[in-house]
């Protein structure tokens, strides 16, 4: 009987010793983004059982394509509210699967915005309301998939386009733009960078952005809004006339 009990007690204090080693190795490997982050439990409610026990194992993948397709189904049928919970759990489930963060915010900041917004059985203040809501949302979706791959160049220029043509913020515009530029080394998104800056009613960023414009200008890359957008920060910011652009403003529609 000793032996066997000295056997157990050997195999408990090397367990008891390995816990903490395992648990440091697992701690390091999700640091450096080697391993897929656990299940939050409370998956367990939406999921039900074999898909929250399929989603700890291997089928995560599995799992979060099927909640993927009934969060297009209910997009068909426009219920909102379910593919908003839908991608969120398919969100959960694939936390580094770009995809996924980029429709679930284009579903919301512009699907869900613009159906409210043009749904004439609602007053218009409350139209107005739910529109902008979800375009928040979408934002939202956005920067809490930015905190899952901060270096993901695709939901950076996603949040861009958010905050230039539904949340209407030409600074925060900018900065996305040139993190895009930044991560992808394209100089395009500089320029669009000083478009942005260039709406601001903020000096300091007006001037901001025609440096940004000139880089483009000095590049020889000369689209006529490029061309237009400088004009009007030359008289905005009182360039001095021997620092202009020699060209004159081009006409809408013309050809250069």
């Amino acid at each position: 009987m000793k032996r066997p009990l000295q056997a157990l007690l050997v195999l408990l204090l090397l367990g008891t010793l390995k816990l903490p080693l395992e648990q440091a190795a697992t701690a390091h490997l999700r640091a450096e983004k080697l391993l897929t982050p656990r299940v939050d439990l409370g998956l367990r409610e939406n999921l039900g059982q074999m898909g929250f026990a399929a989603s700890l194992g291997g089928l995560r993948s599995l799992v979060a394509s099927i909640t993927y397709l009934r969060a297009c189904g209910a997009w068909e049928n426009v219920r909102w509210g379910a593919v908003d919970s839908l991608f969120q759990l398919t969100t959960r489930l694939q936390p580094r699967y770009t995809h996924y963060w980029d429709e679930a915010a284009w579903h919301m900041a512009w699907n869900a915005s613009s159906h409210y917004l043009n749904n004439e059985k609602l007053n218009p203040a409350l139209r107005e309301k739910l529109s902008y809501e979800h375009v928040l949302r979408g934002r939202d979706i956005l920067l809490e998939g930015l905190r899952m791959i901060p270096d993901d160049a695709r939901l950076w220029h996603t949040l861009a386009e958010l905050y230039e043509r539904r949340d209407i913020q030409p600074a925060k515009a900018a900065e996305c733009y040139l993190k895009v530029g930044e991560l992808t080394g394209n100089l395009r998104f500089r320029r669009l960078a000083g478009y942005q800056y260039a709406k601001a009613a903020d000096r300091a960023l007006q001037l901001k952005g025609y440096e940004l414009l000139m880089e483009s200008y000095r590049a020889n890359q000369r689209p006529p809004s490029l061309i237009n957008t400088i004009k009007d920060l030359e008289l905005a910011l009182s360039i001095p006339a021997m620092l202009r652009i020699p060209e004159a403003r081009v006409a809408p529609g013309a050809v250069r």
